[in-house]
């Protein structure tokens, strides 16, 4: 590893601690040459497939997307970011965990109603109203009718 301040190349580490439930490693580390302390990161690189829209188009899955569908949800609901970083990482590690290469956008959907369900049913109903194109209030009734008393 380089030195970010002399640009060596050797450096010793001083202190690893694991980050993500394990999935990333944050090293210390101290550069041989000049002294210099600075820190890394390591982490798994995932291979996730491809998503398939519905109208047949294909694209990378996007975290920053699913991350920004889980806040808009969930806006002034007091639910803690790292709550959602939480669902991120579940969905991401369900979906590495499938070894397929591709998956559907309602795959995924069904996936994130399945958290926000579970999660918080005004975050839910929000999300079921863009993901399944509510037109009218009685769609929304529907849906809040699904969850049961609360």
């Amino acid at each position: 590893m380089r030195c970010p301040s002399c640009d060596h190349l050797g450096s010793r580490v001083l202190d690893s601690r694991p980050l993500k439930n394990g999935r990333a490693t944050r090293r210390r580390r101290e550069c041989e040459e000049c002294g210099a302390r600075f820190t890394t990161y390591e982490a798994i690189e995932f291979r996730l497939p491809v998503v398939v829209k519905n109208d047949g188009r294909r694209e990378n899955f996007d975290r920053n997307k699913l991350a920004h569908s889980l806040e808009m949800a969930c806006t002034k609901l007091r639910i803690p970011r790292i709550r959602l970083e939480d669902i991120c990482d579940e969905i991401e590690s369900a979906l590495t965990e499938l070894n397929a290469a591709e998956v559907t956008s309602m795959q995924i959907g069904e996936s994130v109603m399945d958290h926000l369900r579970r999660l918080h049913p005004v975050a839910y109903v929000r999300f079921a109203s863009v993901y399944r194109r509510f037109e009218d209030a009685g769609q929304f009734l529907d849906e809040v009718d699904r969850l049961g008393p609360s």
